[in-house]
């Protein structure tokens, strides 16, 4: 069993930055890729980026390529969202997720609203 707690979330003007933040239990994270979401109101859940157990690989959706940076942080159990030049666009709640297989996430957190004033 894996817990994710996300944080950083907040209301940032467009342009801005935020770094999210999902912290795990269990003694197992470095065996899980570690993902990101998001679902905005009145939309379905979609997918933001992924990294690979030892950080070597990741992968953007189109709309956040070159502005947000997934990374982890393996000894502490945490995996990061930079975001940067933030667009109201990107306004939503962002979850982060655990897979043992590739796409196929097992474990979910609760969330954390980013909001972009324009």
């Amino acid at each position: 069993q894996v817990q994710l707690v996300e944080s950083g979330g907040g209301l940032v003007q467009a342009g801005g930055s935020l770094r999210l933040s999902c912290v795990a239990s269990g003694r197992t994270f470095s065996s899980y890729y570690m993902g990101w979401f998001r679902q905005a109101p009145g939309k379905e859940r979609e997918f933001v980026a992924v990294i690979s157990w030892s950080g070597g690989r990741t992968y953007y959706a189109d709309s956040v390529k070159g502005r947000f940076t997934i990374s982890r942080d393996n000894a502490k159990n945490t995996v990061y969202l930079h975001m940067n030049s933030l667009k109201p666009e990107d306004t939503a709640v962002y979850y982060c997720a655990a897979a043992l297989r590739w796409e196929e996430y097992d474990y979910w957190g609760q969330g954390t609203q980013v909001t972009v004033s324009s």
